[in-house]
């Protein structure tokens, strides 16, 4: 049962660290954001299983993170305002060809970064974008005028 707990626990401090990270895709990360991925997984199994290395404490680590997995699904399909909550909202970058500094600013993005995804889109003047949109997967949609 304290595994269960543990890993509950686990999973909440985990969802919500990952909920105040910026967006990114993981093709997007710099090679040190990907080694933290890993030592945090590692970090974790230490934490939920502290010293039982058996294979039922294993099964119920994952039994906890799949319960609460398929948990969160079921409730972000179920009701939007949960959604918004736990997917967080598309945050729209530029508009009418203006880049929005408040929103930039919130989710640490260079306007550069931005400028980027319009040229990989074959957008080659910021002023030709009607709406860049970071969306919650980490990608930017980019609408032309």
């Amino acid at each position: 049962m304290e595994i269960i707990a543990r890993s509950s626990i686990v999973f909440f401090m985990v969802f919500l660290l990952t909920r105040g990270m910026k967006r990114r895709s993981l093709a997007d990360m710099a090679p040190f954001e990907m080694v933290l991925l890993v030592v945090l997984g590692d970090i974790i199994q230490q934490g939920v299983m502290q010293q039982d290395y058996s294979v039922t404490g294993a099964f119920l680590a994952l039994a906890a993170f799949g319960f609460w997995i398929t948990f969160l699904t079921y409730v972000s399909w179920r009701w939007a305002r949960a959604r918004h909550v736990i997917e967080g909202v598309p945050i729209v970058l530029i508009a009418d060809g203006k880049p929005i500094e408040k929103a930039l600013a919130v989710e640490h993005m260079p306007l550069d970064e931005v400028i980027e995804a319009a040229r990989q889109q074959g957008v080659d003047d910021i002023s030709k974008i009607r709406l860049a949109v970071l969306e919650v997967s980490g990608k930017i949609s980019i609408i032309q005028s």
